[in-house]
């Protein structure tokens, strides 16, 4: 809006205060002409009446009331002409302006109004102008921030800077809000508890209300049908027609990145799924081979299995499966462990279990590193009863994925709702190639040796009148034996692991 001061400014000597001192910074609507002694109808407020003095001949009760008549209805600035039949300013003119709080300046002898109206129009010119150009910089600006690798907490700053203010984005699936400038972080916990009272979700709509004394706009981001967010603006002035302009197109750019994330989330969870399953069923190198369109890191060596089984177990993100088996631990192991689901990849459903690779202790640095010795607990999520259960198996290479499915899915058809069962019911993923190493030898019956010493824990004189051969000849066999499997057939898991894989041996 144009000033009383950049008015004088441009006129110069052409229009001056009467008593020459500096204007204030008033605000003009615009500039009027008229000679009535009443024009306040044809007036909105904020002019400045020009006048050649015709209203203002007669006593000074008359010049009183026709300046309180202009001060009533908003006029901030009065102009008299000389030398239109006023050759000097009438008496009682300047107090009575000064007493209405009325600017009262003088358009010397010879100057035509028309070029006090022209001066102002060629202000309001440049002004839209100059508000033009600033707005195409802004929206500019606005638009080369959605493209950035953080494009909301780019348009956000953007938006920020632009209108003086602050401006928070906040999710609609309840994540993290993106804020700027950071020490707004104050007005978070109130303006959610705003944004859930207002429920403009699933609307095309905007709200203004009061927040810690400064007025706020917010506007719902909509993006396929679907509310992906909620943008709350406070402009550190009076919003103009260009900020609204920009705090739309803002709008319009959230919309654009949500639904550009939401597509590249789904395009990934389809490579997810696709890379999951050709690991599953063995075909490793398709599956590394695919997982090289997956944002992220190359798939681990090592890895462990997760199965989960449920109700709609399709329905919950990863970050949700994560916390449900996750409340099925205790202690450090839960956070472990569901750290370790939230940054899986991949995922996959078959025959109604939800299946997910995730990286080894060993490759990651997180995770469960003893599966055995995770204390398993009912689920206390919210206070509600779990609804699901699972099954993890031990770290193995990538490789073995496809061998331990089986036994895996079975382990998660028999583990009570609510529990993760763990490597108490899960076979070492080596036991089937030491399985093959003992049945291919063929100079003696290694696998009915090994399961005859296991089955009577180590003692050589039972295990050898068991099986009709002398004690030394049984310690060469079971010489042989861990040479050929590289394991120590004394040792606890190793025993355990083998006796229950060497049971399924006919």
């Amino acid at each position: 809006m144009i000033s009383l001061t950049q008015l004088c400014e441009k006129m110069g000597n052409r229009l001056r205060p009467i008593n020459g001192d500096p204007v204030g910074r008033v605000e003009l609507t615009g500039v009027h002409i008229s000679e009535l002694d009443d024009p306040t109808p044809y007036l909105e407020g904020g002019e400045l009446l020009l006048t050649t003095g015709i209203p203002l001949a007669g006593e000074r009760e008359t010049v009183r009331d026709y300046i309180n008549r202009l001060a009533a209805r908003g006029v901030v600035a009065l102009a008299l002409g000389l030398g239109a039949g006023t050759d000097a300013v009438p008496a009682g003119l300047e107090a009575a302006c000064t007493d209405a709080g009325l600017i009262l300046l003088v358009v010397p002898e010879g100057i035509p109004f028309m070029h006090v109206s022209r001066a102002y129009w060629d202000l309001v010119g440049e002004t839209e102008q100059a508000d033009l150009a600033a707005s195409l910089s802004l929206q500019t600006s606005l638009t080369q921030a959605a493209t950035r690798p953080e494009a909301v907490a780019a348009v956000v700053k953007v938006l920020s800077t632009a209108l003086g203010g602050w401006a928070v984005y906040l999710p609609a699936d309840g994540s993290a809000e993106t804020y700027w400038p950071p020490a707004e972080s104050r007005i978070l916990p109130q303006l959610r508890e705003e944004t859930a009272r207002l429920g403009l979700a699933g609307t095309h709509s905007a709200a203004t209300f009061p927040l810690q004394g400064m007025d706020v706009i917010e506007y719902s981001i909509i993006a396929d049908r679907r509310t992906a967010g909620f943008l709350a603006v406070c402009a550190g002035r009076p919003p103009r027609k260009a900020d609204r302009q920009l705090m739309l197109t803002g709008c319009m750019l959230l919309a654009v990145t949500a639904r550009r994330e939401w597509q590249l989330t789904r395009a990934n969870s389809i490579l997810s799924t696709m890379t999951a399953t050709l690991a599953m069923s063995g075909f490793v190198d398709a599956a590394r081979f695919v997982a090289g369109d997956l944002t992220g890191p190359p798939l681990a060596e090592r890895v462990q299995l997760l199965a989960v089984r449920g109700d709609n177990l399709e329905s919950l993100s990863t970050a949700e499966l994560a916390e449900q088996v996750a409340a099925m631990l205790t202690g450090e192991s839960a956070a472990k462990l569901g750290d370790s689901i939230r940054r899986s990849r991949l995922r996959s459903m078959k025959d109604g279990f939800c299946y997910l690779i995730l990286e080894s202790p060993a490759d990651s640095g997180h995770g469960v590193r003893d599966p055995a010795s995770v204390e398993t607990a009912v689920s206390r999520r919210l206070g509600r009863p779990a609804q699901f259960a699972a099954a993890l198996t031990r770290p193995m290479p990538l490789s073995q994925v496809a061998e331990s499915l089986g036994e895996l899915r079975r382990a998660c058809e028999v583990a009570p709702i609510g529990h993760l069962s763990t490597g108490q019911s899960l076979l070492d993923p080596r036991t089937a190639e030491w399985v093959v190493q003992l049945t291919d030898y063929r100079r003696a019956d290694l696998v009915g040796t090994v399961r005859s010493y296991i089955r009577h824990q180590g003692q050589w004189e039972v295990a050898a009148r068991e099986l009709g051969i002398h004690r030394n000849s049984l310690r060469h066999r079971i010489g042989i034996a861990s040479k050929l499997i590289n394991a120590d057939l004394d040792d606890p898991d190793v025993s355990a692991n083998l006796w229950l894989a060497l049971r399924r041996v006919s």
